[in-house]
């Protein structure tokens, strides 16, 4: 298969939560890597994964991750692993969009318990 270039603009594309935007960066069996952004004031709902892990790299902004009782600050630059089974979400509670990665093996999509 040629290399290609990816970004947002051939990227597939779909819209979640309230206003937020992803991108399918890679989307294959074994890899999902998706760029996502989030309005200010937006958050996912909490829910886990049974057999993918996430790893969140936040790329401009500022962020919350809270996972199993703990409230975790993320910036520019920094990210952190979630694993299968840890109840989690993202929330941005600044007044700024937030941009970040959230890659994950294998994919999460139809892997995502809500609570």
């Amino acid at each position: 298969m040629p290399l290609a270039v990816i970004n947002r603009d051939n990227a597939e594309h779909y819209i979640w939560g309230n206003g937020c935007d992803g991108w399918h960066l890679v989307r294959d069996s074994n890899l999902s890597v998706i760029e996502e952004c989030m309005p200010a004031g937006t958050s996912e709902v909490w829910h886990y994964h049974q057999t993918a892990q996430q790893f969140f790299f936040l790329l401009a902004g500022q962020a919350v991750v809270e996972a199993d009782g703990q409230r975790i600050p993320l910036a520019a630059g920094q990210g952190i692993r979630i694993l299968p089974g840890t109840r989690h979400c993202i929330r941005n509670e600044s007044n700024e969009p937030v941009r970040f990665l959230v890659i994950s093996q294998p994919p999460s999509h139809g892997d995502r318990i809500p609570m």
